[in-house]
């Protein structure tokens, strides 16, 4: 402490910062006067007094037999009386790895980002102030430099500007200033020019305020809805009706498991209205009030729902035995990094970010040698971004019964459709023999699809047509009409058959389409068309396809298949495009 008071002076808070490791495992000799914890309260005054800061590293590994514990709790407790009564830290680690996070923390003052009232209702409100929470580290931007300047200049910044000319176009060598500029939007082949006062006429400008909305279980809110960084909500500091109002909703909220939903301006004029859940504080220390965590919520647009099939619609020979899922079981267990009684690995607080390490190690190394290479990684770094040695070691039996169980081959690279889901067969039908030859046609159909855009269906291939069709991604409207072309043409496979000989084509196109339909998730179109398909065939006397497709048991899409299907399994399964005996009118 003299050192820096002597060698920096008075400067600003937190300028002058001290690191403390040790193992705090020696005993600490008694003062001539008072007692030990006089003498740390004696220079924690100071240290707020001179604004030092100062951070407690305690390295302890495997402890000894020979280790005193009752030394290392009274020094565990005299570096505690720091961290009460000044801006100390005090961190506990127990590997390298953790040592050299705790080392390379960086503190951030805390700016709010807003002040004003928490509005309950229309006769509550509550004085808070929010800060940040986290934030995310992200990647140093790098700036332009120039090497112009000469060498002899040492006042030269090598700095790069940027200055940009409009000119007319009529007129290229008259420059246009900014006055007479007007930002133009393109409307087809037009293009509009909107002013800065029009913009501000329409633009939305909120009040600034945070508003409840309502309450919630907390069950209700994922923790996967979370979006952007982490804000704390806390009490007007001074302010005790305040304090009391805010420690008061956090506990209520707690002991009843809700959480708050609330609408948040930061700032007048503010762009866009956040919406968020409140998620209770309460603090496990008498000197720290409670307070709420705020995370953002994401609108309607912002979610994206993917729905994928079921494991469980897979056929018995992809499905896992027991051995192999307990291998898998046992292997993933293996790869946890917190396993009980023992200290988690690469804590979150303590774990360096190894893009941000490496960029700066490579930094400082090239601002002495520019022309020096780049360095191997670290070893800190490697066991950060490798895997740890010493774990595969001892789980190396996990790892050869995951490798003995299971077999491992190398995929092949597709250069042709991917859509492999169009490959299993559908839950409750693939089984039966008729079936299976149809789809493994499709298979070899599937795999031989061109990579040609393929903008019809046409009379030759119209599977590999249809799954062409599908494939594309260039724009929405195709797999609707995919969908509508393959409908068409198995009509007029069906209408134009003589004795049935468009019978199995027809077929083969119904079962393209009822995969489509599933991946898809269209599994409405599906079932609407077949029954209107056999509706038609009664209408039009082609009762002999519809005894076919009852021969090949054809059934409608499930919900078990399909979630947005409205037809059970057992009515799927009890669908069965049989010819129903047709009644004559005798009246006549």
């Amino acid at each position: 402490m003299d050192i820096l008071i002597k060698r920096f002076g008075k400067t600003d808070k937190k300028k002058k910062r001290i690191c403390l490791i040790t193992n705090a495992l020696c005993p600490i000799k008694d003062p001539f006067q008072g007692t030990k914890e006089d003498q740390i309260i004696t220079i924690g005054e100071q240290m707020v007094q001179h604004g030092m800061g100062m951070e407690s590293i305690v390295v302890r590994g495997q402890l000894s037999e020979n280790a005193n514990k009752r030394v290392m709790d009274e020094n565990d407790l005299l570096l505690n009386i720091f961290s009460k009564t000044t801006c100390a830290k005090l961190v506990h680690v127990e590997s390298p790895i953790s040592l050299f996070g705790a080392l390379r923390t960086r503190n951030i003052s805390p700016v709010t980002i807003f002040r004003g009232d928490l509005e309950i209702s229309s006769k509550m409100k509550i004085k808070v102030w929010v800060y940040k929470k986290t934030s995310e580290e992200k990647f140093p931007t790098l700036k332009k430099y120039s090497d112009k300047a000469p060498a002899t200049d040492k006042f030269a910044t090598h700095e790069v500007k940027v200055d940009y000319e409009y000119k007319n176009v009529e007129g290229p060598s008259r420059v246009v200033p900014p006055e007479e500029r007007i930002k133009g939007y393109r409307y087809g082949p037009q293009v509009v020019p909107i002013a800065p006062s029009e913009w501000d006429a329409v633009k939305f400008k909120p009040e600034k305020s945070v508003k409840l909305l309502g309450f919630t279980d907390a069950s209700n809110i994922m923790r996967h809805y979370y979006m952007k960084d982490a804000n704390v909500f806390i009490a007007d500091p001074g302010n005790t009706r305040a304090v009391l109002a805010v420690s008061a909703l956090a506990r209520a909220m707690k002991e009843k498991n809700k959480v708050a939903i609330v609408r948040c301006v930061w700032r007048n004029g503010q762009g866009n209205v956040v919406v968020g859940v409140l998620t209770p504080n309460v603090s496990e220390k008498e000197n720290i009030p409670d307070s709420l965590y705020f995370n953002v919520l994401p609108f309607a647009e912002d979610v994206r729902e993917f729905q994928f099939p079921s494991f469980n619609n897979l056929p018995a020979s992809c499905q896992p035995n027991e051995q192999q899922q307990e291998a898998a079981d046992n292997l993933v267990k293996m790869l946890d990094l917190a396993p009980p009684g023992k200290e988690e690995a690469l804590q979150p607080d303590f774990t360096p970010n190894p893009l941000l390490e490496r960029f700066y190690r490579h930094l400082e190394l090239k601002s002495k040698h520019p022309d020096t290479a780049v360095p191997p990684l670290d070893e800190t770094l490697k066991k950060i971004t490798e895997p740890d040695p010493e774990l595969l070691s001892q789980n190396k039996s996990v790892i050869d019964a995951f490798r003995r169980i299971f077999e491992l081959k190398e995929k092949p690279k597709l250069k042709k459709s991917n859509r492999r889901f169009l490959r299993e067969n559908p839950s409750g039908s693939n089984k039966e023999e008729g079936y299976n030859d149809i789809s493994a046609q499709l298979l070899n159909s599937i795999e031989n699809t061109s990579a040609v855009k393929v903008e019809k269906i046409g009379d030759l291939t119209p599977v590999q047509d249809f799954e062409a069709m599908m494939s594309r991604r260039d724009g929405p409207e195709w797999v609707g009409k995919a969908i509508k072309d393959l409908k068409n043409k198995i009509f007029d496979m069906v209408e134009d058959s003589h004795e049935g000989d468009n019978y199995s084509k027809a077929l083969e196109c119904l079962v393209a389409l009822r995969k489509g339909c599933i991946l898809e998730q269209e599994p409405k179109h599906f079932n609407d068309f077949l029954h209107h398909l056999s509706n038609f065939c009664r209408e039009k006397d082609l009762d002999s396809f519809c005894e076919f497709l009852a021969s090949k048991k054809l059934t409608l899409i499930s919900n078990a298949e399909a979630i947005d299907s409205e037809v059970s399994d057992a009515e799927a399964r009890s669908f069965l495009v049989k010819l129903e005996p047709k009644t004559e009118d005798l009246s006549g």
